[in-house]
């Protein structure tokens, strides 16, 4: 039922944009970096509107499905990336997808419009704490700020995944240099002192888990990940253990997309599905499925009255203005 409002198909979902909807069925395969609840509302709304085509999903990091992509260039697999995908990527992944871009991509608000020409940016992702408060209030701590994660008592208790694999991690040290200085002795002496503090560097960019199992006190994630703890804690009639906190020295976002492989076996398919995922009628259709765990970009998209992400308002940004990457 939340994705009713995109029952029919409109001009977004075309592979051409033109307005002409295409009839097409078939296989897709998704190479995808995003959460399960993502995926499951992107599949149920997609398959709204293109009912006949069949989405594989081969879920991974970022890093993990480049290497794959590059792996497979010589007879490609994979029919697009979804997540994973930033804007501070620059041309560095040019060899693995195509040169095209959604039919929709100048609708984006904030300049949200692709880096590259081969990204079409579809979500945010704002970076936060997510913190175990049952383990917080044993420590006797009040974890708002990047200074408050230096507290000696947090000393191995940091879980924070690498920014060599993990978009999130990348995106989050972006946003310590967004608050200390890009490159600055100011913003490495944190990262310095962080470490010292001794944070725990995992593979996997899903962190916020390892909080919610009491593994860890805190983590450096992004909010629609670790928002869905609550969500789902709530759905089973339960008490989270876990809370969404922004730093208060300022937060970011990074805009995310999807993109597609050089020489996709569907490429039609794919063309079809980047034009719905980028479009305000894409966009809004999951929201909607979601309760509103997920920022987009399309400046036309609508957020349910009961969403479950704190208000932009409410939260005290910090300009992103990281260098792309060469």
């Amino acid at each position: 039922a939340a994705c009713g409002n995109s029952n029919t198909p409109a001009t977004s979902g075309s592979a051409s944009g033109s307005g002409d909807e295409p009839t097409l069925s078939g296989d897709l395969v998704l190479y995808c970096t995003m959460t399960e609840n993502d995926i499951q509302a992107l599949l149920d709304c997609f398959n709204e509107v293109y009912p006949d085509i069949n989405v594989e999903v081969v879920n991974g990091s970022a890093g993990e499905l480049v290497t794959r992509l590059q792996g497979e260039a010589s007879n490609p697999v994979g029919d697009l990336v979804w997540g994973g995908m930033g804007d501070s990527d620059g041309m560095k992944n040019a060899d693995v997808f195509e040169a095209w871009v959604s039919a929709h991509d100048a609708e984006n608000a904030n300049g949200w419009t692709s880096p590259n020409g081969l990204y079409s940016m579809d979500h945010l992702s704002t970076v936060c704490f997510c913190v175990n408060t049952e383990l917080e209030a044993e420590l006797g701590l009040n974890i708002q700020s990047y200074e408050d994660l230096l507290d000696p008592a947090l000393k191995g208790k940091i879980v924070f995944s690498d920014p060599n694999s993990s978009s999130a991690a990348w995106n989050n040290l972006c946003n310590i240099f967004s608050v200390y200085g890009i490159d600055t002795d100011e913003a490495w002496d944190y990262i310095d002192a962080l470490l010292e503090n001794m944070v725990v560097v995992e593979k996997s960019s899903v962190c916020f888990n390892s909080v919610s199992d009491g593994e860890y006190v805190v983590g450096l994630t992004y909010e629609d990940g670790a928002i869905k703890l609550n969500q789902s804690a709530a759905e089973l009639g339960t008490e989270a253990v876990t809370e969404v906190r922004y730093p208060s020295n300022g937060t970011s976002a990074s805009a995310f997309g999807v993109a597609i492989v050089k020489g996709a076996p569907h490429m039609a398919a794919a063309k079809a599905f980047v034009n719905w995922v980028t479009s305000a009628e894409g966009q809004s259709a999951m929201a909607e499925y979601m309760q509103g765990t997920l920022r987009f970009t399309n400046a036309n998209y609508t957020s349910p009255e009961n969403a479950w992400l704190k208000a932009s308002s409410d939260i005290t940004w910090v300009t992103r203005d990281v260098p792309t990457l060469t």
